[in-house]
């Protein structure tokens, strides 16, 4: 009777498990029947809706470096191309002064008429002896007098040392627009490149907190676990809690800081804010056993190639140039006038006439207004002279800066590096203490705040190194050659 009674628990728990698994196949083929015919009906009722646009389509991501972005902002920012166009600007002004030099041509046709009082002619028609005056002696209108004129013209200087000068001056003037807008060019590159290191900066600062939030999860996971096993207390616990809220806190707005710097740097390299760019560069401490040149080295590339300077030294030859064309506008002028073409009533007859002639103009006196110019330019030239002076100083300062800042940067990350191993160390010690049950959870919260610490510290030092960089680039003419 009892081995009956187990056959039956038996073969009933049997056709119960049957029963649920032919239930649950059954459930899971009509799920799958109503989901297919929901995604179909979906896409039937959207098949009228357009396609998505090529906002709705994700975009290829950039793979961007450090130099890349020096040299796309140098390209494309909104700085780098304005001063591009002042360039442009300051060429059309060359091709402007240089019109001064060519021939000038016109042609016109007029058809006039005019009547005139006869007194006005200016000369008395006696009578002849026995017959009235030709005019009125008191005036008499005549006319009116039509005539159609059909001419040419021709307007030349054939030498003119003013015109000249300043056909000099404005190209001394487009030789340093066209400086300028590369030391523009260089200062958006190295905006760029600053902005990208503080890209990199949030990337690594995010990865950091990536990291606390997982080493508090593992202590909270630790911490629950001994406390069901009956070896922990709820005190550890609740710090393991405490510690996991704090860290994804500080995730978050270190995600936020990510988010921002990646806003900033596609600002700077003038890309639509929806782009997406990965930084193939890292702040790694590898980069920091590159050879760097010797002092004097650097100070002759910077004064050799520094934009600034550069566009400095033009600046003073376009002053120079202009300083001279004042002057040769004292020289004595030749230039010729010359018109061709038909006249007469109407233009049944008309006759061939032209007019030529040479022009020399001599200046004498002109209130002392070029004296003055001359006294202002000279003014002019003086100041610039002092710029590049200045200039140069502060070059050989930049210099010497950037150079003390890789060397001190260089062993600020050698001593971060130091101590995010040796709070690695500490956490890993804590953590087998604490899986032993010797210790409290505490020690282990004390050595992952440690090392929350020691991971921003090496990437404080690591971003202080390539902005030092950047600096150093920039303080010798080279962001865009940055690598």
């Amino acid at each position: 009777m009892a081995r009956r009674r187990m056959l039956f628990r038996s073969s009933h728990s049997t056709m119960i498990e049957i029963f649920s698994s032919t239930r649950l196949r059954a459930l899971a083929t009509v799920v799958s029947i109503a989901f297919a015919s929901t995604t179909v009906a979906a896409q039937q009722s959207g098949s009228t809706n357009p396609p998505p646009g090529p906002a709705d389509q994700p975009g290829p991501v950039i793979q961007l470096s450090l130099g890349d972005a020096a040299r796309l902002a140098a390209r494309q920012s909104a700085v780098a191309l304005g001063a591009r166009l002042r360039a442009d600007e300051a060429q059309a002004r060359v091709r402007e002064r240089r019109a001064d030099l060519l021939p000038n041509l016109n042609s016109y046709v007029q058809e006039a008429g005019r009547t005139f009082n006869t007194s006005t002619l200016g000369i008395d028609f006696p009578a002849t002896p026995g017959n009235p005056p030709l005019f009125d002696p008191k005036g008499q209108v005549e006319g009116p007098v039509n005539t159609l004129d059909v001419r040419g013209r021709i307007e030349q200087n054939l030498l003119d040392f003013g015109a000249i000068g300043r056909v000099r001056q404005a190209q001394a003037q487009a030789r340093s627009s066209n400086a300028e807008a590369d030391a523009t060019a260089e200062q958006a590159a190295t905006v760029a490149t600053n902005a990208y290191v503080r890209a990199m900066r949030a990337d690594a600062d995010l990865r950091a907190r990536q990291a606390d939030t997982l080493l508090a999860t593992d202590l909270l996971r630790i911490a629950q676990s001994q406390l069901q096993a009956g070896t922990g207390v709820g005190l550890d616990v609740t710090r393991a809690r405490a510690q996991l809220a704090a860290t994804r806190a500080a995730l978050i707005a270190s995600r936020n800081g990510r988010d921002h710097a990646h806003l900033d740097l596609l600002r700077s390299l003038a890309l639509p804010l929806g782009t997406d760019v990965a930084l193939t560069d890292s702040l790694s401490p590898a980069a920091t056993g590159e050879a760097i040149p010797d002092e004097a080295t650097l100070v002759a590339q910077a004064l050799r190639n520094r934009p600034d300077l550069i566009a400095e030294e033009q600046r003073i030859q376009a002053a120079k140039q202009g300083l001279s064309a004042i002057k040769a506008e004292r020289l004595p002028s030749l230039g010729l006038v010359a018109d061709d073409g038909v006249i007469g009533k109407n233009g049944a007859k008309m006759l061939n006439t032209y007019t030529w002639g040479l022009q020399v103009t001599l200046p004498i006196f002109d209130g002392f207004k070029r004296e003055a110019r001359v006294q202002e330019q000279q003014s002019v030239v003086k100041e610039a002279e002092i710029r590049r002076r200045d200039l140069e100083q502060q070059a050989q300062v930049d210099v010497r800066g950037a150079l003390l800042d890789i060397a001190n940067t260089r062993e600020q990350v050698d001593a971060a590096a130091e101590r995010l191993r040796l709070a690695e160390q500490e956490v890993t010690q804590a953590r087998d203490r604490f899986n032993a049950g010797v210790a409290g959870n505490a020690d282990v919260v004390n050595a992952s705040l440690a090392l929350t610490a020691s991971r921003t510290l090496v990437n404080d030092a690591e971003t202080a190194y390539q902005l030092a960089r950047v600096s150093l680039a920039r303080a010798i003419g080279s962001v865009t050659t940055i690598r």
